[in-house]
C-alpha cells in the first residue's frame, strides 16, 4: 500500500478535506458575525471589506452563515454514510458468510432495492417519514445500505477461501472468531474506500433535500437550504447562490478525490 497523498488527486482531495474539516470543526467560532442577525441597511450587497462574501436578503453575513452551516452539512454526510456503511456491512457479511439460500434470499432483496436510484429512494423515504435533518439522514443511510451490502459481501466472498481463513477453520475456531479476526480486518479496505467516496454523494443528496425543503428547515444555515433561500435573488446578488454552491462542490470533490486516491493506493495494479 502506498500513501494516497503521493498522487496529485490525493493531495488536492486532502487539502480540500483539511479546509472543509476546519470549517466544520471551528466554523461557528471563526464566523465574524451572528449568522441570524439582520442588517437591513446592507441587504443584498456583494463582497466588501466588511462582508467578504456579501450579504443576503436580510443583510445577514454570508460568510458567517457559510461557516455556521459547515458542521451540519459535513456531519450530515459523514453520519448518514456511517449509518449506511454499518448496516450494509452487517447485511453483506451475513450473506457472504452464511452462503447458500440465505445469501440468495438476501441478495435478491438487495438487487430489488438497487434497481431504484439513491436520490429517488431517499425522496420516497423522506416523503413517508417527513422532513427534517434526522429523517433525511436516516433516508440517505437506508438508500446507501444495499450498495454497501453488495460491496461487503463481495469482499467477504473473496477472503473466505484464503489460506489463513481455511487454516482457522481447520484449527476449529468458532465462526465469530473467524469473522472478527480473519475476515473483517482484511475486508475493511474496499469498505472504507467506498465509504469515503459515498460521503460526497451523501453531502450532495443532503443539500438537494435541503434545497427541496425536505431536509434542513429554516432558520438552519445548511448549505442546500441557503441555495434554496437565495434562488429568487440570484440575478440581483448571484453571490448568495454561488458561495454555498461552490462550498457544496468543494466538499463533495474533496471526499471524492481522496476516496479515489485511497482506492488506488490500496490496489497495486491501479497505482502502477
Amino acid at each position: 500500500m502506498t500513501s494516497p497523498f503521493r498522487s496529485y488527486p490525493g493531495m488536492v482531495g486532502g487539502l480540500l478535506l483539511l479546509i472543509v474539516g476546519v470549517a466544520a470543526l471551528f466554523g461557528p467560532w471563526l464566523a465574524p458575525y451572528d449568522p441570524q442577525q439582520f442588517h437591513p441597511q446592507v441587504r443584498l450587497q456583494g463582497p466588501s471589506a466588511a462582508h467578504w462574501l456579501g450579504t443576503d436578503q436580510f443583510g445577514r453575513d454570508i460568510l458567517s452563515r457559510l461557516l455556521h452551516g459547515a458542521p451540519s452539512t459535513v456531519f450530515f454526510g459523514i453520519g448518514a454514510t456511517l449509518l449506511g456503511v454499518a448496516a450494509g456491512t452487517i447485511i453483506g457479511v451475513i450473506a457472504g458468510v452464511a452462503g447458500r439460500w440465505v445469501d440468495s434470499v438476501i441478495m435478491r432483496i438487495i438487487d430489488g432495492f438497487l434497481a431504484v436510484p439513491d436520490l429517488l429512494f431517499t425522496l420516497l423515504i423522506v416523503t413517508i417519514l417527513g422532513g427534517g435533518m434526522g429523517h433525511a439522514m436516516l433516508a440517505v443511510a437506508v438508500a446507501f445500505t444495499p450498495g454497501m451490502a453488495r460491496i461487503a459481501r463481495s469482499a467477504v466472498l473473496s477472503i473466505r477461501t484464503r489460506e489463513y481463513v481455511l487454516a482457522a477453520v481447520a484449527r476449529g475456531e468458532s465462526s465469530v472468531y473467524i469473522v472478527g479476526r480473519e475476515v473483517m480486518p482484511n475486508a475493511m479496505g474496499p469498505i472504507i474506500v467506498e465509504a469515503t467516496i459515498r460521503v460526497s454523494f451523501a453531502i450532495m443528496i443532503g443539500a438537494t433535500l435541503g434545497f427541496l425543503g425536505l431536509g434542513a428547515q429554516p432558520p438552519s444555515t445548511e448549505w442546500g437550504l441557503m441555495v434554496a433561500e437565495a434562488r429568487q435573488f440570484m440575478f440581483r446578488n448571484p453571490w448568495m447562490v454561488v458561495v454555498p454552491g461552490i462550498a457544496i462542490a468543494l466538499a463533495a470533490m474533496g471526499f471524492n478525490l481522496f476516496g479515489d486516491a485511497l482506492r488506488d493506493s490500496l490496489d497495486v495494479r491501479r497505482s502502477h
